[in-house]
């Protein structure tokens, strides 16, 4: 078994405020909505890699203070870039195959795929902007 550590925002302002709403809610907030696709190993390659448009991964986990900060982030790019860019997380304790094989030891970790390929990869929670950057390539 492979670990996989979580890292913490690097830019506290970002994303302390939407963990500690998440926190305050008290109950289990969906970690996407219905524009987010989820990805596992068994339909990756279908869903990501033979897709028609781009696409962009969130690796994360339920346990990863982080991942569940950039959620909302995540969802609101997925609803900004719809039919542009297709945006996915995977959960990677329930799918360990292909985290292994992009070579994921950290979360989160989003990896923007074009034409079934690796274009961009980024580790950790970062800023929409950059985010936004990656994907206006």
């Amino acid at each position: 078994m492979d670990l996989i550590f979580c890292q913490y925002p690097n830019i506290f302002n970002d994303f302390y405020y939407p963990f500690l709403l998440y926190q305050s809610e008290g109950e289990e907030k969906k970690m996407a909505d219905e524009k987010v696709a989820h990805v596992t190993d068994k339909n990756f390659e279908e869903e990501i890699l033979k897709s028609a448009i781009p696409a962009l991964v969130d690796f994360w986990a339920p346990w990863c203070g982080p991942c569940k900060a950039i959620g909302p982030m995540i969802n609101e790019l997925a609803g900004e870039y719809a039919g542009k860019v297709k945006v996915a997380k995977m959960n990677v304790d329930e799918n360990p195959e292909t985290p292994g094989k992009y070579g994921i030891r950290a979360i989160p970790t989003l990896i923007f795929f074009k034409g079934g390929k690796v274009a961009d990869q980024i580790t950790g929670a970062v800023g929409k902007t950059q985010l936004a950057a990656m994907l206006d390539k």
